[in-house]
């Protein structure tokens, strides 16, 4: 004998299914994001100049789960390495190509910090989760900038980079959640003396005898010093913020975000705030983002306007 079913049980399994199918669909959305744009047609073989001088061939994939490993701390969110994975594997693959070369350098101050020994587990996870995923604007590599932290706001590679070239139409100033940053990093103290300084000026070809005071020569709106002016005893010169910090020392002089600026006998003292450029993606950033339960890809999105994340090789 037939069972009948109430009509209310059939209209509400009739809901299930089609929640079931758009749930699905948007699970399929989600990977057509990912465009397979299958440039590279296999994963590209690279060599690496490692920090004791030598040089080791393997898989750019290989290479960027150590860049992982060395570019961010242990113990972060998956996301926030997937994050950096992708962007890593951009920055690689435009430095390799604008250069002609598949020979990349291990140290963060030519390319990337490569740092193999501090591979976990998780960052293995995150690598393999976007094996071959980079980041284009109108098809071309961007500029994968990243930083430590943006101090609650990101900048113009203009101003964080003394960047000379047209501004980048994918770079722009946002938000950005820092402030589970430490301490030492949401606001710092760098004390350099006049001798420390008037060498610098000596290096860049901009000396100005005897120093006597330096002054913030304007600020854009994220509060980042634009350009730093220098009164000595054989005169005057001014500077970008940016190439003065990189040149003095970029790891104490922790950003050009400069709250104070005070000089006490022959000592100048920097109070500040953020770590790094300020262009591009923070890393604290995503770090919050991926706390959120953010996707790798809308951490992205998040610093980076009007991009496209492509598979180039599966």
């Amino acid at each position: 004998m037939s069972r009948k079913y109430p009509i209310y049980l059939t209209v509400f399994s009739l809901i299930i299914l089609i929640l079931v199918f758009l749930s699905a669909c948007e699970k399929q959305d989600d990977r057509i994001e990912i465009r397979k744009r299958d440039i590279l047609k296999g994963e590209p073989e690279i060599i690496v100049k490692l920090l004791d001088g030598q040089e080791r061939k393997m898989g750019l994939e290989e290479y960027i789960t150590g860049v992982v490993a060395g570019e961010m701390q242990a113990g972060w969110p998956e996301n926030a390495y997937a994050a950096q994975a992708i962007i890593a594997r951009t920055f690689a693959l435009k430095h390799m190509s604008d250069n002609d070369t598949n020979i990349i350098s291990g140290s963060y101050q030519f390319a990337q910090e490569y740092q193999p020994e501090k591979i976990s587990g998780e960052i293995e996870k995150a690598v393999k989760r976007t094996r071959g995923e980079v980041i284009v604007y109108e098809d071309e590599y961007i500029n994968a900038w990243f930083h430590a932290s943006a101090a609650g706001q990101t900048t113009s590679a203009r101003v964080g980079l003394a960047y000379q070239e047209e501004e980048p139409p994918y770079i722009t100033s946002v938000k950005s959640p820092d402030d589970q940053a430490p301490e030492d990093i949401k606001n710092w103290q760098a004390s350099f003396t006049r001798i420390e300084i008037e060498e610098t000026l000596k290096k860049l070809g901009k000396g100005v005898g005897t120093l006597r005071d330096i002054e913030i020569d304007g600020k854009d709106e994220t509060g980042r010093a634009i350009k730093f002016k220098f009164n000595g005893s054989a005169g005057d010169v001014t500077i970008e913020a940016a190439v003065f910090r990189n040149e003095l020392n970029p790891e104490k002089l922790r950003s050009t975000m400069i709250k104070e600026l005070e000089k006490s006998e022959d000592t100048y003292m920097f109070s500040g705030s953020g770590f790094g450029h300020g262009v591009g993606m923070s890393q604290w950033g995503a770090y919050a983002l991926a706390k959120e339960g953010k996707s790798p890809e809308e951490i992205i999105r998040h610093y980076y306007r009007d991009i496209e994340i492509v598979k180039e090789y599966d």
